[in-house]
Parts: C-alpha cells; sequence; structure tokens
C-alpha cells in the first residue's frame, strides 16, 4: 500500500513539475518573442521578424504595385522563402477567385519550394516547383510587371537539377540561389 500511494505521489509531482517548466518556458518565450506594435495591418503582438517585415512592406506603400506584392520578391531575394510565401498568401487569399488567384499561388508556391530546399526535403520542393509551375503557365509572358517566362524557365532548372540528381543532391547553394526582378518603369527625372 505504502509504494503505491508513493509510486502515485511521485507521478503527481513529476507531473507537476513538468507542468510548471513547460508553463514557464512558455512564458519565457512569449516575453522574448513578442513585440508589442501599434495596430497597422498586422493587429495584436507579432514576433520581432514580423515588425520588420511590417515595416519593410510599408515602405513599398504608395507604389504602383501592391506592397505585400513588391515585398514578396524582396523578402525571396533575401532568401527569406517563408516570409516571402507569408507575405504574399496576403493578397492571395483576397483574389485566390479572382483574375491573379493562380499567379500568386504560383509565386507561393515558388517559395514555398524553396523552403523545403532549405530544409533539405527535395521531393517535397519537387512538387511545389510543379505545381507553381501549372500555375504560372497559365498567364502570358509578362504579367504584373513579371517576366512568367523568365520565372518558368528558372523552375524548369531547378526542377531537372532535383531529378537530374534523383532526388540525392540538394541543388541549393550560396551560388546558386535564385532572384526575381520586377520590370518596373523608371522614374522620371525632372
Amino acid at each position: 500500500m505504502t509504494t503505491r500511494t508513493s509510486g502515485i505521489s511521485l507521478f503527481a509531482v513529476v507531473c507537476l513539475g513538468v507542468f510548471v517548466v513547460v508553463v514557464q518556458c512558455f512564458l519565457c518565450l512569449r516575453s522574448l518573442v513578442t513585440c508589442h506594435l501599434s495596430p497597422g495591418p498586422y493587429s495584436g503582438p507579432v514576433t520581432c521578424k514580423s515588425e520588420r517585415i511590417t515595416a519593410m512592406i510599408e515602405s513599398f506603400r504608395g507604389r504602383d504595385l501592391d506592397a505585400h506584392y513588391l515585398g514578396y520578391f524582396e523578402l525571396f531575394n533575401r532568401q527569406q522563402f517563408f516570409e516571402a510565401h507569408d507575405v504574399l498568401e496576403h493578397i492571395w487569399l483576397k483574389d485566390r477567385h479572382g483574375p491573379n488567384g493562380a499567379f500568386y499561388k504560383g509565386l507561393i508556391q515558388l517559395a514555398g519550394a524553396f523552403v523545403h530546399l532549405q530544409k533539405n526535403r527535395l521531393r517535397p520542393a519537387a512538387a511545389l516547383f510543379k505545381l507553381a509551375l501549372a500555375n504560372l503557365e497559365k498567364y502570358p509572358a509578362r504579367h504584373e510587371q513579371m517576366d512568367v517566362t523568365g520565372v518558368c524557365r528558372l523552375i524548369r532548372k531547378w526542377l531537372r537539377d532535383l531529378e537530374a540528381a534523383h532526388f540525392a543532391s540538394n541543388p541549393l547553394r550560396a551560388e546558386t540561389v535564385p532572384a526575381l526582378a520586377l520590370d518596373l518603369p523608371h522614374p522620371r527625372r525632372p
């Protein structure tokens, strides 16, 4: 009887200890990771990284193209592929059934493919490259000031590299990271 009671008591103490540690870790991480922002496009506490991304998007406001669309290219070229995907999703959610729905979805899938490459998940990357290609090929050679043909060529190259290596070698290296560009008009000088 004593052993059973002490076993239950020991179990209760261990459970309580684990609970306390989990709560402490949660509170510690929450205080480290959140920054309280004034209301903006994202309300409530957000991560410090999100604060920097929000500020970057705000810097693109007032231009001919949506600030989130411009932010996607900036983040993609910084190799912040997950953030690029997240930023463009903001537009896609509003327009997913509209004329640019598949276009934005294709760009989101392209960034997602590179997230998978960063995590060395080669087959999921290839699957997203194929989906991105299928979505982007629906659009004309130039769309939303982007060279769609060039981006599709880039996707095909990454797919070929993955398939040629039989998914045994990750082609993503510092010297092979792609950059995306928009054909933006140059401002006229007075």
